[in-house]
């Protein structure tokens, strides 16, 4: 539509609601000039005639609102959609990503069209695909899938996906080539929640695929999951700075310490950060802050950042592990560089504290697993922080970093937590302090009979840190130690969780 066209349809929009509010307020002047003349009865039948009309024009003014925004979402289909049809397994280009949406009342179909439009801002190739046109070969060519699936009634998957469930969840096949993302929508007024998005995702590992990044839950529509999806399409994407689809509310918090946990490091800066918030607040060990990040002269509104909360309501504010980032051309990060160079001590940080139901403390006291690297001490600290407070002593940690004298976040701390029983068995693997490199995963293959009892007496285990790299390869440690059928058994049942970026 030419920029005209728009001015001219913004101009009506205009004049239609100016007419509605003259009209309506004529008839309220009229009414009150000649309510002194008219009988009780005269003015309730004009003051009902009068409401009647107020809520007519109204009625139709919303009407037309909704068709204007369902000829936008048209349009914006015709622009962006590529013609299912025109796809098949010989035309699927190797460096397109596929992005697969099971909808049945058209929400995961819009969402897969905000997550094709982010990507395509962030300069990636992709193509949009109803999951009822996903045949097998077509899944057996794909790099890299992206899955909004909604789940409908009691656990049943959307109507589109009856032939992909029947014909091809039936079957075995070979997606070890594969890694993919899911997005599963639904309701916890349900009990079958985001049921056939946690099947979808099953069935996936059952093949063999391999996960961009962790399954993320939407609850009727939260917008702090979906901002989470979106945190992980940027990253995908290496386009971290296109704007939130939904901004959120925001409070302000004020920074109040800042200290480097570092010093000496071969790696970038370190530093925990102390935020308090304007008033009491509460959350959970695994929760997220997600910040809204500002850049002094620089007045864009910029997308928000999340960080793994490592403190508990208990410490009175959360505390964050930050690691200064670099951009492309040298200068720091948005976020990273907001929180631990430019605001200053007493400055206002906006935050927003979200639920992250899937890194939760266990519901019972069994033995906790807890493994990590670098930054990710964070949601790791919380979680041995409330197990203290729970008197819950059944923990092991497994925390690996560079350097022992430079890099051994929270120490003082762990070695407290050892020496008072709160830590059952801790093991330690800092890569650069021997010739051959030690990572987290070298550290639970040696402990793989002890860690085999613990699993046997029900522990859980919980990952927090970098995706790339550490969590993929703890994942292949456990699988080699446990088999996938027992790892899928703890995943599906809470046992198993990552809070992994």
């Amino acid at each position: 539509m030419s920029s005209t066209k728009k001015l001219n349809l913004s101009k009506t929009r205009l004049l239609n609601l100016g007419l509605i509010v003259t009209l309506v307020l004529s008839a309220i002047c009229l009414f009150a000039s000649l309510e002194q003349y008219l009988s009780i009865q005269q003015v309730r039948v004009v003051t009902t005639v009068i409401l009647l009309l107020c809520y007519t024009l109204f009625y139709y003014w919303i009407q037309d609102r909704h068709a204007q925004a369902h000829r936008a979402h048209q349009a914006h289909r015709a622009n962006h959609q590529v013609p299912s049809a025109s796809l098949s397994a010989e035309s699927l280009n190797q460096n397109e990503i596929l992005i697969v949406y099971a909808s049945q009342t058209g929400y995961a179909e819009q969402l897969a069209l905000q997550t094709q439009t982010s990507l395509q801002q962030g300069g990636m190739q992709t193509h949009l695909l109803d999951i009822s046109q996903l045949d097998s070969a077509l899944l057996q060519k794909a790099q890299q899938i992206l899955f909004i699936a909604s789940t409908t009634g009691e656990g049943d998957a959307p109507d589109s996906a009856a032939k992909f469930t029947r014909d091809i969840m039936t079957q075995s096949l070979s997606l070890t080539h594969c890694r993919y993302a899911l997005l599963a929508l639904g309701d916890r007024h349900y009990q079958a929640f985001c049921a056939f998005g946690h099947q979808l995702d099953h069935w996936l590992h059952q093949q063999g695929a391999k996960t961009l990044f962790d399954l993320v839950e939407v609850d009727n529509g939260d917008d702090g999951a979906l901002r989470h999806w979106q945190h992980h399409l940027g990253v995908l994407s290496g386009h971290t700075d296109l704007a939130d689809w939904h901004p959120a509310e925001y409070e302000t918090w004020t920074l109040t310490e800042r200290r480097l946990l570092n010093a000496g490091s071969q790696g970038n800066a370190v530093y925990q950060l102390r935020l308090t918030p304007p008033t009491k607040r509460d959350w959970q060990a695994g929760d997220i802050a997600e910040i809204l990040p500002r850049r002094p002269g620089l007045e864009i509104v910029l997308p928000h950042r999340e960080y793994s909360i490592a403190s508990i309501p208990q410490d009175g504010a959360v505390e964050l592990i930050v690691r200064q980032m670099q951009q492309a051309d040298g200068s720091l990060g948005w976020g990273s560089g907001w929180l631990t160079h430019f605001a200053e001590l007493g400055t206002a940080i906006q935050l927003r504290l979200r639920n992250n139901r899937s890194f939760h403390p266990p519901d019972s006291d069994c033995p906790l697993i807890l493994i990590g690297n670098g930054t990710g001490i964070a949601g790791l600290r919380a979680h041995l922080k409330h197990r203290a407070q729970q008197g819950q002593r059944q923990n092991w940690l497994f925390f690996g970093e560079r350097n022992r004298e430079h890099d051994f976040f929270c120490q003082t701390e762990i070695e407290q937590w050892q020496t008072s029983g709160v830590l059952s068995k801790l093991d330690l693997a800092f890569s650069r302090d021997q010739s051959q490199r030690i990572y987290v995963q070298d550290k639970l293959r040696e402990q793989a009979a002890t860690l085999s009892e613990w699993i046997s007496n029900g522990a859980a285990i919980y990952v927090c840190g970098s995706l790339e790299g550490m969590a993929g390869g703890v994942d292949a440690a456990l699988r080699e130690m446990l088999g996938d059928e027992v790892l899928e058994t703890m995943r599906e049942n809470g046992l198993y969780r990552r809070d992994v970026y």
